[in-house]
């Protein structure tokens, strides 16, 4: 008999046991890369993470004969259900052993939650905020997760939500190529030739952390108001705005971003790279609590022979001006500018995005991971 446990957020035994049954279940999975422990022990703690200012969410745990055998998170994000005018519970943290009746049980529990909150569908898995990852991975179980920008999770948890009666509503791919191998045809060289020739729309680099933390907020509200009519997009509050901003700062390499900026100076455009720091995270099992670890991702920034591209776009305003050719072209320079770098790894495209992927394929960038979102009505 399987028994569904509440976690009481404030009881840390509790919350320890929710986080650590995720690294105990993986714990021999070499394409798995831990998450930092303290980022998801911030998800449930109700009064750090931004979310908890307009949205609320409860966490479950599931037992058999007295061992943990599976966990889940189910939010009610009310500033998406608002924008987007929908009434759905998202799930998130799902993790179980490979058994149909303790999936169902943690399912029901998230169910039973959202129709209490006046919700009639569950969806996910989708997380407290624009930058987690999304999906069920489905394809590319031989390759390593890269660092948080996306999940791994066994082969069988694609059963485990189509039994219940999830069915696909969005998926997303992820595109890989060696650098060496990059290609860039010659008229998007000429395209971005005349678009600097213009002197409308500029390259803006940054020195240091100093100068994007100036800058961040405005960076922050125009990358993800270049999302504003995605699937996944809900508006941010300043304290949230400034909560991603602190996440991403540690690992940024001011280097590795691009952005564009039209004739008054305003970031219009961006591309944003990280140095994947996967195989420090491995190393580390989730851990980040003393100095020696800290340098030893530092290091890592330096070492990695891959590179993330977790984000690149303009305002849609811009789409026909030739500034995707200025971030193409700035991609290459990268490239030569790091030669570390051995491979580039475009990270969770909309798969309705058909014009970027079809960018990335003129680069030489295929196909590796597929990554699924579902929704089953309660």
């Amino acid at each position: 008999m399987i028994e569904i446990r509440l976690v009481d957020t404030e009881n840390k035994k509790q919350v320890k046991e929710f986080v650590q049954f995720h690294y105990d279940l993986y714990k021999n999975c070499p394409q798995w890369v831990p998450p930092f422990r303290n980022d998801i022990e911030v998800m449930l703690n109700k009064k750090k993470h931004p979310f908890y200012e307009h949205s609320d969410a409860s966490f479950y745990t599931a037992w058999k004969d007295g061992k943990m055998v599976g966990r889940t998170a189910i939010l009610n994000n009310t500033a998406y259900n608002e924008y987007h005018k929908q009434n759905s519970g998202d799930i998130f943290l799902f993790d179980a052993i490979d058994d149909q009746e303790v999936a169902n049980a943690l399912f029901d529990a998230a169910a039973k939650w959202a129709r209490s909150k006046g919700l009639n569908k569950l969806k996910g898995p989708k997380g407290f905020s624009l930058f987690d990852g999304y999906g069920v991975l489905v394809e590319g179980f031989d390759k390593r997760q890269s660092m948080n920008f996306s999940c791994y999770n066994f082969p069988y948890y694609q059963q485990l939500y189509e039994n219940y009666g999830f069915y696909k509503i969005n998926e997303y791919v992820t595109m890989q190529a060696e650098v060496s191998k990059f290609q860039l045809p010659e008229k998007v060289y000429k395209v971005a030739d005349i678009v600097k020739k213009r002197g409308k729309l500029k390259i803006k680099t940054y020195s240091n952390k100093a100068e994007i933390r100036r800058d961040a907020t405005k960076i922050a509200q125009m990358y993800f108001d270049s999302f504003k009519n995605n699937w996944e997009y809900f508006p941010m509050t300043q304290r949230e705005f400034d909560f991603f901003v602190e996440n991403v700062l540690t690992f940024v390499v001011p280097g590795l971003l691009r952005f564009i900026t039209d004739e008054t100076d305003e970031i219009v455009g961006f591309l944003v790279n990280f140095p994947d720091i996967s195989a420090a995270m491995q190393r580390h099992n989730g851990y980040l609590y003393n100095p020696l670890l800290l340098i030893d991702m530092l290091f890592e920034l330096k070492k990695t022979h891959y590179c993330a591209l977790n984000g690149l776009g303009l305002l849609e305003k811009y789409h026909k001006s030739g500034g995707n050719a200025l971030l193409y072209c700035s991609m290459m320079d990268i490239m030569k500018e790091y030669p570390q770098f051995e491979y580039v790894e475009a990270v969770q495209m909309a798969e309705t995005a058909h014009e970027v992927q079809q960018e990335m394929a003129t680069l030489g960038l295929k196909p590796i991971k597929r990554h699924r979102v579902y929704e089953v009505t309660i």
